[in-house]
């Protein structure tokens, strides 16, 4: 299906977790007042009733800072010894200088290696495995990785199809060694560009897939997303889970992408799942992208969802059109 391996080397984990939401929330009340829909239509194709707008000006690198420093509230010093910053994010700043080094600037972390990855939702999974990668091969001691969207800037909102479904917010985490037994078991990533026509945003691109309009907001297909989502989220789950060397009846939290209530609820109900041992903030958020996964696994900590040795397994879905999941055994030290 993708690539897929079992983590070697020591064992890495999340050291320290930390999220931001902008204050402006934004109900489905906004929306019915100015579109052709209203808060049951919302809530019962997708299950969002909120979600939150950053101010004018407010830039992804401003969230993420946010999100980082949150992160030191609770852990002061986990971005000590940290070398390599790595941003998931569909809305850079710019193009260059990355969105990573700007965070990095914002939180003491010059000189670090920065840069950023651009798979829209499956993002932040992509930037954990890299970041899994860089201390596995020696490069690093310890990486911060963030998710960061101002989404509401890429989506049209005066079309119904796509304002409803995206907010704007931020997460973090920290990665480096943890106690043996703990930590990342497995990466799945992937992509198949034969479905990139159903979820673009055009930025720069000169080029599109034949059939695409050229129209600067983010485009969606949203049956056939849905339909990939589905299957892609369920099928990659399982293969990390069988790349752990364990089955999905192992799993104790699923921490999805936040993006439509019935994608959640389907892969519950394929893995044998409760719903309620599915993170799920998705009410609140709305579709933050790459920050939806980061997000949902902060509140979870904030919490005290998680114990320690809890078995973990994130998943998520994008443009791409892309998939990711990992499993991870929850360090206590974390929380």
């Amino acid at each position: 299906m993708s690539a897929a391996a079992p983590t070697s080397g020591p064992a890495t984990g999340l050291l320290a977790v930390g999220a931001y939401a902008p204050p402006n929330v934004v109900t489905n009340a906004h929306y019915a007042a100015r579109l052709d829909t209203s808060d049951e239509w919302i809530v019962s194709r997708t299950g969002i009733r909120e979600r939150r707008h950053a101010a004018a000006g407010e830039t992804s690198s401003a969230l993420g800072a946010h999100a980082v420093r949150d992160l030191l509230t609770r852990h002061p010093d986990a971005l000590e010894g940290v070398s390599a910053v790595i941003c998931a994010t569909s809305s850079p700043d710019a193009m260059f200088p990355s969105t990573a080094a700007l965070i990095a600037g914002e939180v003491g972390l010059r000189g670090a290696a920065a840069f950023d990855v651009s798979v829209a939702c499956s993002g932040f999974l992509y930037a954990l495995a890299v970041g899994h990668s860089l201390i596995a091969a020696g490069l690093a001691g310890r990486v911060l990785v963030v998710g960061t969207e101002v989404m509401s800037g890429t989506v049209d909102q005066e079309d119904r199809n796509t304002a409803i479904l995206f907010g704007d917010g931020a997460g973090a985490a920290v990665l480096g060694p943890v106690p043996a037994g703990y930590g990342f078991q497995s990466f799945v990533l992937g992509a198949d560009s034969s479905g990139g026509p159903h979820l673009y945003l055009r930025g720069s691109a000169l080029r599109l897939p034949a059939g695409t309009e050229m129209g600067p907001y983010l485009t969606q297909n949203g049956r056939e997303v849905f339909k990939f989502a589905v299957r892609t989220l369920g099928d990659s789950a399982e293969q990390a889970m069988r790349e752990a060397g364990m089955s999905t009846a192992q799993i104790d939290w699923l921490v999805p992408h936040q993006a439509n209530r019935r994608i959640i609820d389907a892969a519950c109900e394929r893995f044998g799942l409760p719903l309620e041992r599915a993170v799920v903030n998705l009410d609140r958020y709305g579709n933050t992208s790459a920050a939806s996964i980061p997000l949902a696994l902060d509140e979870a900590v904030k919490a005290g969802r998680f114990k320690d040795g809890d078995q973990l397994l994130l998943a998520g879905f994008g443009g791409g059109l892309s998939w990711g999941a990992a499993a991870l055994r929850w360090w206590g030290g974390a929380g």
